[in-house]
């Protein structure tokens, strides 16, 4: 999978808001806006990457499921941790703000990856 495929992959897996254009914006799973304009980019905070949601220094790799889209900060707080992480943003309306947390993957998402990683986990 190309760098450009895995990221309109996570880009279309990640949330759609009612009343907000999909091609342009959308949340990542810890509630963090993010705008596809904004793809790589860590001095804004509509910036976002693609996480490996198993991460590679575990064994994980460029499995779709294994894909998303995270807000920069969110992806650097949660840096190689699973299943268990932190994140740093969410939304207040319609901005990001700073608010810490301690989060965990689905469960369904986490069956998936076991199934797909069962050497590894």
């Amino acid at each position: 999978m190309s760098e450009e495929e895995k990221r309109e992959y996570a880009w279309q897996h990640a949330i759609i808001v009612d009343g907000f254009d999909p091609n342009l914006y959308r949340k990542d799973a810890c509630g963090a806006w993010m705008r596809w304009d904004m793809y790589g980019q860590q001095d804004n905070i509509f910036g976002w990457q693609v996480d490996h949601i198993f991460p590679i220094s575990r064994g994980g790799d460029d499995h779709p499921e294994n894909l998303r889209a995270l807000q920069h900060q969110n992806n650097a707080s949660k840096g190689d941790d699973y299943p268990s992480y932190e994140a740093l943003i969410t939304a207040q309306d319609n901005t990001n703000v700073e608010q810490r947390r301690s989060l965990i993957v689905n469960e369904i998402k986490r069956q998936q990856l076991e199934e797909i990683y069962s050497n590894n986990a």
